[in-house]
């Protein structure tokens, strides 16, 4: 018995990291892989489901819609977009960021409502979404620098005189924020993130503990370690705070006052990190990313009201 002791005590921490390694993989792949379909929204938003897809037929049913590629010639890091003309010409445009497992279809009611507001509007698919290529979720880190490309795109398309606004919502609320610590053209005068995370580790942490019921510790770490390997950076990096301390771009933050999957309390991180022109709303008793639908003339009012301040502000050259 002495020595069938002995060798569970040795074999034991080889058992624990096994099973924490096995864990963490499939924890990668459930939150990381690619999605070729778009899950089905909470039961909480189903009462949004009407409204939902009069916005998906009305994308649909424009008529001078326009598919807009990057990287057009590897199929493997290949990017699309739909681009929507405003009804009256103009190069004041409107780059929406989708959600996590979303793409740019989803956000076709946030496209009517900046439609309708006089902009061009355009809807990437980010990586590993929709028609895009790529095999993992970068939780807006690499897509940063997509959407740096799409900002170039537009502007060749439409004109160095284009005014852009970024916008987002969940994981393209924090991709916006992440965008706005990079190097911008003095083109983008503004940005909007509704209910983005500060940082993909506090994320993931709560996630973790939310749903599964297992702590940060050996697991974000041991996620970290795959992530690094498969996708080469390190989730320490993917930060909406340490990126919006390089803003300079006026912002609004939008939040719900009873987000429970991104918690409301990462408004004021984010908020707190930038020194930018910036204004914030907490959206009472709306629940993560929920803001719009709950009454989507007040949110239609209140972007109106920021970008009519701010759509003429320009950067000046020790800013950009």
């Amino acid at each position: 018995m002495g020595k069938k002791r002995k060798l569970t005590r040795i074999a034991a921490p080889f058992i624990v990291a096994a099973g924490v390694a096995g864990i963490s993989e499939k924890l990668f792949s459930f939150v990381f892989d690619r999605v070729d379909k778009v899950p089905e929204t909470s039961a909480d938003k189903q009462k949004y489901a009407e409204s939902y897809f009069e916005g998906v037929d009305w994308l649909n049913d424009q008529p001078d819609t326009e598919q807009w590629l990057l990287n057009e010639d590897d199929k493997n890091k290949r990017l699309t977009a739909t681009y929507v003309p405003a009804a009256f010409r103009t190069t004041d445009t409107v780059i929406i960021a989708h959600g996590y497992k979303g793409n740019g279809e989803t956000m076709s009611s946030y496209a009517r409502m900046f439609h309708e507001l006089g902009y061009n509007v355009l809807l990437p698919d980010n990586r590993a979404h929709g028609r895009s290529a790529g095999k993992y979720i970068t939780f807006g880190w690499l897509d940063r620098l997509d959407y740096l490309n799409w900002i170039h795109t537009v502007i060749e398309q439409n004109g160095r005189n284009s005014r852009i606004i970024l916008f987002g919502v969940s994981m393209g609320g924090a991709t916006v924020e992440m965008v706005s610590g990079e190097p911008l053209p003095e083109q983008v005068r503004a940005i909007i993130a509704d209910c983005g995370y500060s940082n993909i580790g506090d994320e993931l942490s709560y996630l973790l503990k939310r749903i599964f019921h297992l702590p940060k510790y050996p697991f974000v770490p041991a996620v970290n370690l795959i992530n690094h390997r498969r996708q080469g950076f390190d989730l320490r990096n993917v930060s909406s705070v340490d990126q919006l301390k390089k803003n300079t771009r006026p912002i609004f933050f939008i939040h719900g006052e009873k987000d429970v999957y991104v918690p409301a309390n990462m408004l004021n991180e984010n908020f707190a990190a930038t020194s930018a022109p910036k204004e914030k709303w907490l959206v009472p008793n709306a629940t993560h990313a929920e803001s719009f639908w709950i009454n989507q003339a007040e949110y239609k009012q209140q972007v109106r009201t920021f970008l009519d301040k701010y759509l003429t502000y320009e950067v000046n050259s020790k800013q950009k």
